[in-house]
């Protein structure tokens, strides 16, 4: 079943275009279809509150067709891609820029901030060369995709990046502080 419904380059080649999309619905297992789940619950949500249904809707699949085949370029040609994160990341890119400050009680955080650690942390798996079968790329590619739809949808984009980058260095602060005290309690 993969091999005619996940994405990669050989079966693109092969002219199997609709893995563009049935791979977005394909996932490795329930842990990261939930995980998907909770990441497209909260940013999509966010969203479709904001713009609506038809444009979050188009920006999950834009972000997810893109970064197949961006990834396309990038990956082995054998290489089978599933999964929706890139597209979630296109949301979160998205969501960041339109409304960072709105709270998630699933990320304990405002979005903005989640969207910009995820993003951070995969591009530092990007960088160290994590392995595994994670497309860190692919989700870095996502939510670059999802940065020019945010500008375009946002008229406050640059207050909103300028609010998630303060909101970086506090945390990135508070945790310097914090974390040796939390050692010297132990």
């Amino acid at each position: 079943m993969l091999e005619h419904l996940a994405f990669s380059g050989e079966n693109l080649q092969r002219g199997k275009v609709w893995t563009l999309l049935t791979g977005l619905f394909l996932h490795g297992d329930p842990l990261h279809l939930l995980g998907n789940m909770i990441f497209l619950y909260v940013f999509g949500n966010t969203l479709e509150d904001i713009l609506n249904a038809e444009k979050t809707l188009s920006a999950f699949f834009l972000g997810g067709v893109l970064s197949f085949l961006v990834s396309a370029f990038i990956y082995d040609p054998e290489v089978l891609m599933i999964g929706a994160s890139a597209a979630i990341f296109t949301l979160a890119a998205i969501a960041m820029l339109v409304r960072p400050l709105k709270f998630s009680f699933f990320f304990l955080m405002p979005i903005g901030l989640a969207a910009i650690i995820y993003f951070i942390y995969n591009l530092a798996a990007v960088y160290y060369g994590y392995q595994g079968n994670i497309a860190y790329i692919s989700h870095v590619i996502g939510f670059v995709i999802g940065v020019p739809l945010g500008i375009g949808w946002s008229r406050k984009w640059v207050e909103n990046l300028l609010i998630t980058l303060a909101m970086l260095f506090i945390y990135l602060l508070l945790g310097l502080f914090m974390f040796p005290a939390l050692l010297q309690l132990l």
